[in-house]
């Protein structure tokens, strides 16, 4: 439990000097401040508070998802779904992948207590033959859960069809 605190702590102290520096960023007569630049999000999902809540009370039925072997090229999609067995609602404020390979959606309204949520991960297999294993780590009112997707993408067989066209002799 320390732990989860500490890193909830760290988190939005981490937020807190962020949004310091792009404020302070303002002042720099003309230069790029890291929001502009793209280094740093705005902070727009709802803010995360201390409450009575805990990661126990976002239940989850499974928080790793093996999609054995998938072909490359098509998106592997899983939602996980969680219910809410606390007493208050819970808000989920960011689902955030490992890499860009992976694209989490989740929850945007408050989760009711008794009521049920997800978290969606999409992964992008194009060009990504081999094993994978991502993280999706989800930050809510609750805490700090980590969800994991794994699994090996199938090479796509090389095509018998040239690359290059122009090299194909018209009759």
């Amino acid at each position: 439990m320390k732990k989860i605190l500490l890193s909830f702590g760290l988190a939005v102290l981490t937020s807190g000097f962020a949004i310091a520096q792009d404020n302070h960023a303002g002042h720099n007569h003309g230069a790029a401040s890291p929001a502009s630049a793209g280094n740093v999000q705005a902070v727009t999902q709802p803010a995360v508070t201390a409450t009575s809540l805990k990661p126990e009370n976002m239940e989850f039925k499974v928080d790793i998802h093996d999609f054995g072997t998938i072909a490359e090229g098509p998106d592997a999609e899983v939602k996980f779904e969680f219910k809410n067995t606390g007493k208050e609602p819970i808000i989920v404020a960011t689902a955030t992948a490992s890499c860009g390979c992976t694209a989490p959606e989740y929850s945007k309204e408050p989760v009711l207590p008794g009521k049920k949520g997800y978290i969606k991960a999409v992964y992008h297999s194009a060009g990504r033959p081999g094993p994978f294993n991502k993280a999706i780590t989800v930050t809510s009112n609750a805490g700090v859960k980590v969800l994991t997707i794994k699994g090996t993408v199938e090479k796509a067989p090389e095509s018998s069809v040239p690359a290059n066209k122009s090299m194909m002799k018209a009759n």
